[in-house]
């Protein structure tokens, strides 16, 4: 599809293009657009014009419907509206909107899909349309696997134009002058003799025209924002300390409250004396919560105080107590009774490894539980008043959480009104709605006054749903010099199970997570076969950056690199000699030539590794330089080549992917989360450590725009950190590392 020229509207904008398959859904449901959702709410004066621009007399809205974790959804959102819409980039304001199925994402069903993203056949094409069409059913408004610039780019672009189509044919109206003789500019319609009117002075009329079944969207050549370094909306108040998060509420005669829950991660509270908590300084009530107890005090201060001195029996976990314990459960999983998946089944392994005899490598590799230990902890207010409730916090599903609070406050959905926040972080944790149920719990127990419900930082990392730990047993061989057969087998809980269930939303079928950036990936090894294995629930686990892939990437990669060393071939050149998608190769020949690769040694005690992972449909290939110290191994400079089809923020895209190599080699380098007695055994920052400052590495970026479909790229960069700086360690100290973290085997300067 061209990104420019003409696009029938229904097709992005408001869905309701007939389509194959959409009987099996509903036919009606699949071609009927959901209802505007800012309708409802408007003032007198106010218009909107389509789901995303809301016209006022003080100017243009654009409604940016996903969660701002940090990433710049809303200003890239907003940039796409205006870009169409020819607003000033000094006159835009944005908002989340309200929860709205309209917001639906069409791109997040497709990452569950097992098509291959260098799948462009006519199966795969039409299931990924299929998954746009269930998640527009299902109103499934969510932010997440790197999909809210795929998903935003036509829609967002053909609102504006759609839009500002309107805003001409209200000034046709009012003028007499026909429509081609009218051009727009930083927020008004421009007649033939320069008389500039005003967008908020046309909104009423436009909003009474109806849409246009086809707009014309710039070219990119006549692009003002997109592909162009852009100020971030949010920079200034977030350099200037002033940018409000859910944490910052304050609200009048507001109370403020702290929680306790069993630590065990669904284990029962038997029961507890809060006596000398509600004796203490500021304290209003001791209330019971789902699961333990809350405080409601004067100040978060008074009441985390206060938490410390309730005397809590709690009851046992409901999973394997300790690690070691569910290392043996995911050990024991390699069973035909617990397959999940087999996408990848290349040639016959089991022969080819049988000839290989006793040349074949095994190699078992795991990774841990990972916390996700957002900078700002969960949080909200909400408060419950006539009939009313609202609910101020950062959410990546807004909808379900819509579907919480009507459950536990028995309330219709249009009673609940959610204002999404910015999130300080997230990265999957607010794809969870748990501490906004307490919160809401909470406000039902102290009804007319609105309530801040804060965890202490404790809480946060003991109730979290972490990413799960994961096992991978290899086999391989080699021959001439080249790698042969590769055979590698996946255990680990499930995401889509445990998350689904908590969310009410079923997940049949394999979970594709299990094996994301392993099964997927671009080498034409004659022999090759991904198995994946779901273990039985353990600790309750969520989504975490890069989801599957973020532990896949080490596993894989690393095993690959072995394979390739006993071979006798170089990492990179062997690497390339496999790959068969052009776009895969490109970023490997990329990050070559920027790192000026010719081997791994690189003399006088450095040495480099290089890795490559194929996520959220993006190519990303990354090389890592160390060198040996007298405190430690140092990681001296990182280059990143991704693939991305088109950059619409050079500067934010340099900082996502840099932010994603940060994340992933802290991660890789530092970070588990263990268990004993059903607790977590990391409580805090000072016991979860990430990278610190001055070990931080010099990153090199190089973005390819060579694919003809846009991606995201807030994950991609993180699978490949850990095993590219893995197979470093192994090129500089001959020491394979086949666990995370890696500081259990070496230090770090």
């Amino acid at each position: 599809m061209s990104r420019a020229g003409k696009i029938a509207r229904r097709t992005f904008l408001f869905g309701t293009v007939a389509i194959a398959g959409g009987v099996a859904l509903g036919y009606y449901v699949v071609q009927h657009p959901h209802d505007n959702p800012l309708k409802p709410g408007l003032d007198p004066g106010e218009a909107a014009l389509n789901p995303y621009v809301l016209i006022d007399a003080d100017g243009v809205t654009i409604i940016t419907p996903r969660t701002d974790m940090g990433q710049g959804a809303h200003s890239v959102l907003a940039a796409m509206v205006a870009e169409e819409l020819d607003l000033a980039w000094s006159d835009i304001r944005v908002w989340d909107g309200p929860p709205g199925a309209a917001y639906y994402n069409a791109k997040v069903a497709a990452e569950a899909l097992p098509f291959a993203a260098t799948d462009d056949g006519f199966v795969a094409r039409n299931a990924r349309a299929f998954g746009g069409r269930v998640a527009k059913v299902l109103g499934l408004q969510i932010t997440g696997g790197s999909t809210t610039v795929p998903d935003g780019f036509d829609r967002m672009r053909m609102a504006g134009a759609a839009a500002r189509q309107m805003l001409i044919g209200a000034a046709e109206a009012e003028t007499g002058i026909a429509q081609a003789d009218l051009t727009t500019r930083d927020g008004h319609v421009v007649t033939p003799d320069g008389e500039a009117i005003a967008y908020a002075d046309l909104a009423v009329q436009a909003a009474k025209i109806a849409p246009p079944d086809e707009v014309v969207l710039k070219s990119p050549d006549d692009w003002r924002y997109l592909g162009q370094p852009m100020e971030r909306l949010d920079i200034v108040a977030k350099s200037t300390g002033t940018q409000g998060y859910g944490i910052d509420i304050d609200l009048p005669d507001m109370l403020y409250a702290t929680v306790c829950t069993n630590p065990r991660r669904g284990g029962v509270v038997r029961g507890y004396d809060a006596s000398k908590a509600e004796g203490m300084p500021g304290v209003q009530r001791v209330v019971p919560v789902t699961g333990g107890a809350g405080v409601i005090a004067d100040s978060t201060w008074r009441a985390m105080r206060a938490a410390q001195e309730i005397s809590f029996d709690w009851g046992e976990a409901p999973y394997p107590a300790d690690t070691a314990q569910m290392w043996a459960q995911l050990e024991a999983s390699f069973t035909e009774a617990l397959q999940d998946s087999r996408f990848r089944d290349d040639g016959d392994v089991d022969v080819a490894l049988e000839q290989a005899g006793g040349g074949a490598l095994e190699a078992q590799y795991r990774v841990p539980h990972l916390a996700h230990a957002p900078l700002e902890p969960m949080n909200a207010t909400v408060q419950l008043r006539d009939g009313r409730l609202d609910i101020w916090a950062s959410t990546q599903i807004p909808m379900y959480v819509v579907a919480t609070a009507t459950r536990l406050a028995g309330l219709k959905a249009e009673d609940i009104h959610l204002h999404n926040q910015y999130a300080g972080g997230s990265f999957g944790r607010r794809l969870e709605d748990d501490f906004i149920a307490e919160a809401i719990e909470l406000a039902m127990a102290t009804e007319g006054r609105p309530i801040k419900m804060t965890w202490t930082r404790e809480e946060d990392m003991s109730h979290d749903f972490p990413r799960p730990m994961a096992v991978s047993r290899a086999r391989g061989a080699v021959a001439d010099g080249k790698v042969a057969a590769f055979d590698l087998s996946l255990a680990t809980a499930s995401v889509a199970q445990s998350q689904g269930g908590r969310l009410n939303q079923p997940m049949p079928g394999p979970d594709v997570a299990i094996v994301a950036g392993a099964w997927d990936q671009p080498f034409a090894i004659p022999d090759y076969r991904v198995t994946g294995y779901r273990a039985q629930p353990m600790v309750p686990v969520s989504s975490w950056r890069s989801v599957g892939a973020s532990g896949n990437g080490f596993l894989h990669d690393c095993f690959l690199d072995e394979l390739i060393h006993a071979a006798g071939a170089d990492p990179l050149q062997e690497r390339l000699r496999l790959c068969d998608d052009p776009l895969s190769r490109g970023v490997l020949e990329a990050v070559g030539e920027m790192s000026g690769w010719s081997g791994p040694d690189m003399g006088d005690g450095r040495a480099r590794g290089v890795a490559f992972t194929l996520s959220f449909g993006v190519p990303a290939a990354e090389v890592v330089e160390v060198s040996q110290t007298n405190a430690g191994l140092r990681i001296d400079k990182v280059f990143v080549a991704v693939e991305v089809g088109r950059v619409l923020d050079p500067v934010n895209f340099d900082n996502q992917v840099k932010g994603g190599v940060i994340w992933g080699l802290g991660h890789a380098m530092n970070c588990e989360l263990t268990y004993k007695d059903g607790m977590t055994e990391q409580r805090n920052f000072d016991s979860y450590q990430g990278m610190r400052l001055y070990q931080a590495p010099s990153i090199e970026v190089r973005a390819l725009e060579n694919g003809e479909t846009i991606r995201g790229i807030g994950e991609p960069a993180v699978p490949p950190a850990a095993p590219a700086l893995a197979n470093a360690i192994f090129a500089a100290t001959g020491q394979r590392i086949r666990e995370l973290p890696l500081n259990r085997h070496v230090s770090f300067a």
